[in-house]
């Protein structure tokens, strides 16, 4: 199960960890977007998470991952670490046995995990968010994976977007920015998050948004899960700052599912699902994004629910509400 090129760095590995290179079950897990391969390996009766990554290129150093994972760890975020090895590309942490996590009791427990996360020392700032859009904009443009008069207006009224959202000052924190199902593991008691190949400085509310796709459902529970990440109710400024960021992850998801996935049809007749029950199926794990036809079908899930939402007053009422606020 292991590959063969990897079996000797990998026993190395337990070795230092756990002072053997023998380990008692292997199981492979596959949820999840990354071209690691991800392991669940039992040493000694106890179960931990083998993570091997096999690509070779400067985007997988594993250095700027480790940097970003181990203050996480310190601080309780994440899973323990036994061991990460920057040349073999090794890594192996705690296991932690996942538990059903209700999206009522996440809309608590998230921001406030969040908040402690966004208040570690700053990450390196390796990407600049709107630019990695922007740069998958063009690439979605020139391959012409849709006809450009279901895009144009979309791809307008995030111009629009672009060109006011402040990106300096104290909001720019340490993200995980693919805060998502998989990467989110419950314990029946906490949070914990995984998987911090995506770890850079970037906005804080890119992680809110994040994670508000899958909880929040409505004006109330925003109040009260904004309430919970800041201490205190939100002003409008902050409320702004959130519907805007969840329509600039929209675009990201929209775009790069559908880049990473051109050589597969699209089939534009799927069944439509509505934006809340599909997330709602992505957080209990009756969906998963394994296969390229799902991955799209999420990608159109934002590009419907984007449509929807640039034509809502609030749209513009938040636009009024953060230029206003960076001009003072």
């Amino acid at each position: 199960m292991i590959p063969e090129e990897k079996k000797s760095a990998v026993a190395n590995a337990l070795n230092i960890a756990f002072g053997t290179n023998e380990f008692e079950d292997i199981r492979q897990l596959t949820a999840g977007l990354s071209s690691a391969l991800i392991f669940r390996i039992v040493v000694k009766g106890n179960a931990y998470l083998l993570r091997v990554i096999m690509r070779t290129d400067a985007m997988a150093d594993p250095t700027h991952y480790y940097s970003c994972m181990k203050p996480a760890a310190e601080a309780g975020l994440a899973p323990k670490i036994w061991y990460t090895g920057i040349e073999d590309r090794i890594s192996i942490t705690d296991f932690i046995e996942p538990e059903p996590f209700s999206v009522d009791e996440a809309r608590v427990k998230m921001p406030l995990l969040l908040k402690d996360l966004h208040a570690l020392p700053p990450f390196p700032y390796t990407v600049k968010y709107f630019d990695f859009i922007d740069s998958f904009i063009q690439k979605f443009r020139d391959v012409k994976i849709l006809p450009e008069n279901m895009t144009e207006d979309l791809f307008h009224q995030y111009s629009r977007i672009s060109s006011i959202y402040p990106r300096i000052g104290p909001d720019m924190v340490s993200c995980h920015n693919d805060v998502k199902p998989e990467n989110i593991i419950y314990d029946g008691e906490r949070p914990w998050l995984v998987d911090w190949e995506a770890a850079f400085l970037n906005d804080r509310y890119s992680d809110l948004a994040m994670v508000a796709n899958f909880v929040v459902r409505n004006d109330t529970e925003e109040k009260d899960f904004l309430c919970s990440y800041f201490g205190a109710k939100a002003t409008e400024y902050q409320h702004a700052r959130l519907f805007l960021m969840r329509q600039v992850v929209g675009m990201a998801y929209f775009v790069f599912l559908l880049t990473i996935t051109a050589k597969t049809p699209i089939d534009l007749n799927f069944n439509r699902q509505d934006f809340s029950i599909f997330h709602e199926g992505l957080w209990a794990g009756r969906i998963t994004l394994e296969s390229d036809e799902v991955r799209q079908q999420y990608g159109l899930v934002h590009m419907e629910q984007l449509k929807h939402n640039f034509q809502l007053k609030r749209f513009e009422d938040s636009l009024k509400i953060v230029t206003d606020a960076f001009k003072s």
